[in-house]
């Protein structure tokens, strides 16, 4: 095959995003990328490392990043485009995407997934199970909603934040870079960059 893709990341991130992949690039390659775990097969696909993957010789490559970590994956990211290695959307069938959906490369979007109207989402943003964004929200680069966590309208979360799952983010309120927002936690005020918040309502637990 012409076409070569890496799910780069040999874990449970990558072996929630590899179905995706396979199911949207039938005439492709497709292996996992993982600089810790090369030389063998994880859920029949061989497990390779970077400098492997870019030994390669298929004339086309392409790579999603499924690391749930946004610091990683926006480092992954720069070493893809310092090759000139394009990354790859991986989105589930059953994904709802509304009017005016603005979505940067390499997105990993999880099964439930619903993205209303309106929305500017940025590099490698990862949505997992059953989370949602509504109206008229910005999403920096590198963004993760973790299984279940809620964006209401006109939300706007900076490059790097960290969604936990099951939690819930009010309307208007900006969640700043490299923000952690806690598991279940409600969020209702404008959470700073570089804070980990927690509970309901959330509070600031500490500073990275």
């Amino acid at each position: 095959m012409n076409k070569l893709i890496g799910v780069y990341g040999a874990s449970g991130c990558g072996v929630g995003i590899m179905p995706l992949i396979r199911e949207q690039y039938l005439d492709s390659k497709i292996v996992f990328i993982d600089d810790k775990k090369s030389n063998g097969l994880l859920n029949g696909h061989q497990i390779i490392d970077w400098a492997e993957f870019l030994e390669e010789s298929s004339k086309q490559k392409f790579v999603s990043i499924a690391i749930a970590n946004p610091e990683i994956r926006k480092a992954l990211s720069e070493k893809c485009m310092k090759h000139s290695i394009p990354l790859i959307e991986a989105c589930a069938s059953s994904v709802v995407k509304m009017d005016n959906v603005e979505l940067g490369d390499g997105a990993c979007l999880s099964p439930f997934v619903t993205l209303t109207s309106n929305i500017r989402i940025g590099l490698c943003f990862h949505a997992n199970l059953y989370s949602f964004i509504e109206h008229d929200s910005v999403i920096g680069d590198y963004v993760t909603l973790a299984p279940g966590a809620k964006v209401n309208g006109n939300v706007l979360i900076e490059d790097c934040a960290f969604i936990g799952a099951g939690a819930i983010i009010r309307q208007g309120v900006s969640i700043g870079k490299r923000a952690v927002v806690g598991m279940g936690a409600v969020v209702v005020r404008d959470v700073p960059a570089d804070t980990t918040v927690v509970g309901n309502p959330a509070k600031i637990l500490g500073k990275r």
